[in-house]
């Protein structure tokens, strides 16, 4: 597992440098990235990259191989939400771009249920 976290923390820096408003988090415990305060990938407890690409994803059409990410025991998996393991890991980094691109088309560059974000402290309604 920490070959796995090493990858993830080096994209995780490399991508905090080099995009505004990317931070650092946690999701399910675990270490996550974020725009703008929401989570768009994570690492699961298995090691895995966890990507946000949302409900319209199909992971049939693609050439990597994902799973739908299901935590839970008596639920389904979380909607737009998707799991690709390490022996992938060489995608990853793209992936992490990919997931980023999806979330500002959700997030509209900060923009969200009427809420603007300035950073951290404010933050205005629109």
């Amino acid at each position: 597992m920490e070959e796995q976290k090493a990858l993830f923390e080096q994209i995780r820096a490399k991508l905090i440098r080099e995009e505004k408003m990317v931070t650092a988090g946690k999701m399910m415990s675990t270490e996550a990235i974020k725009y703008y305060g929401n989570v768009f990938v994570f690492i699961s407890k298995n090691g895995n990259m966890v990507f946000k690409f949302g409900k319209t994803f199909d992971p049939e059409a693609q050439d990597f191989e994902s799973i739908p990410f299901n935590p839970f025991k008596n639920k389904g998996p979380l909607a737009g939400w998707f799991e690709v393991s390490f022996s992938q890991h060489e995608l990853w980094e793209s992936l992490t771009l990919e997931a980023l691109t999806v979330i500002k088309k959700i997030n509209n560059h900060g923009f969200k249920s009427g809420i603007c974000r300035l950073h951290r402290r404010s933050t205005i309604r629109i």
